[in-house]
This record gives C-alpha cells, sequence and structure tokens, in this order.
C-alpha cells in the first residue's frame, strides 16, 4: 500500500472523533440558523399584524382650584348630621380624543389620576348636569367655565371630540403640590384605556 493512502479501518478513535464532532457542529449551526429564520419571521409577521391604537388623545389645559368646604350638616333625607370640614382640589381639564380608527368608539368615563406619597388617588370626570351646577353654585368660578365634554357618547372614524371637565380629589394644596405624577385615563367601550400625561398645571 502507499505511503500516501490510508486504510479508513487504520483511524485511530480520536480522528473518528473529530470527524463526529465536525458533523454535529454542522448539525447545530443548521439548527440555530432555522432557529434565527423562524424568529425573524415571527417578527415580520407580529409588526405586520400590529395596528395603531384606535384613539389619541391629549389634555392641552389644566387649572387647579384650591376650596375649603364644610358639609351643611344635613344628611340626604334632611336628618341633621356633624358638620364636616375638609379642603378640596377641583381639576378643570380641557381635552382633546381623536378616532384614528375605521370604526366608532364609543367614549365610556375620564378619570384624572393624582400620584401621592400613599399611592394614586383617581377622580371621575363630573357629568355635564354637575359640571354645570358647580358653577351655578359657585359664580367665582365662571372663569373657567367652558362646553363640557359629554360622557357616553360616540365619537366616529376620523373624528376629533374635545371638551371641558372637572374632578375633585380631598386633599390640601400642600398635598398636591408635592404630587409625584399626573396623568388622566380615558375609557372606551369595547377598547383598550387610553393614558394622557397632564400638561402643565396651572394654579388659581
Amino acid at each position: 500500500m502507499s505511503l500516501l493512502q490510508q486504510d479508513p479501518s487504520g483511524l485511530d478513535d480520536s480522528a473518528r472523533g473529530e470527524e463526529l464532532t465536525k458533523g454535529t457542529s454542522h448539525i447545530v449551526l443548521a439548527t440555530v440558523i432555522a432557529a434565527v429564520a423562524v424568529t425573524v419571521a415571527v417578527a415580520i409577521y407580529i409588526l405586520a399584524e400590529q395596528k395603531p391604537p384606535a384613539a389619541t388623545g391629549e389634555v392641552t389645559r389644566v387649572v387647579a382650584h384650591m376650596m375649603h368646604r364644610e358639609t351643611t350638616g344635613l344628611d340626604a333625607s334632611g336628618a341633621p348630621m356633624p358638620k364636616e370640614e375638609f379642603d378640596q382640589v377641583l381639576l378643570f381639564s380641557h381635552v382633546k380624543l381623536h378616532n384614528q380608527s375605521k370604526d366608532p368608539l364609543f367614549l365610556h368615563q375620564v378619570m384624572a389620576n393624582v400620584t401621592l406619597d400613599d399611592g394614586i388617588h383617581s377622580s371621575y370626570a363630573a357629568t355635564p348636569v354637575d359640571y354645570e351646577r358647580l358653577f351655578k353654585a359657585y359664580p367665582e368660578l365662571a372663569a373657567l367655565h367652558g362646553a363640557s365634554i359629554p360622557v357616553e357618547t360616540t365619537i366616529e372614524s376620523g373624528q376629533t371630540l374635545e371638551g371641558d371637565f372637572v374632578t375633585a380629589f380631598r386633599m390640601t394644596k400642600q398635598q398636591f403640590e408635592a404630587r409625584k405624577g399626573m396623568d388622566y385615563t380615558v375609557a372606551f367601550r369595547y377598547r383598550p384605556e387610553l393614558k394622557i400625561d397632564s400638561p402643565t398645571v396651572t394654579e388659581q
């Protein structure tokens, strides 16, 4: 037998192991490439299927009015009860909501959220009826009066709805000014909630 020829049966165990290792590494490489290809394909599919949010929104103005209030000393039935004094912060906000989807949006409720040291304090927007009652009870707030935003209303595709609303928080001026954050939650029926950051708050 020529010295240039080798009998495969004459290979030692280490040589055979090297050949097996090379074969295994090719299989591992092919598996990794296949996994990467599948991951990329899934990512492309997810991105293609993702849709923009149904609504966009912004709160363009917020005015905080501090009040010190005292209850009437009568319960709902007119019976006497102890009077209670407390501090209250009224937030007068102006919001714009835009339906960028192809379907109608059903506005359910708007809520303001103030984060204090002890957690998040939330207040629902007063109904248009209660909004008007507030200004009748406190005529000195007339400068803050605007067109109230309706709740339980429909925003058609491409339509923008805007208006004013008021929310009330039982807290002192000092607590409000020491807040850690503030934002708004807009709730739609059958759709995810929309979160809106608060702009700079003006105090009055």
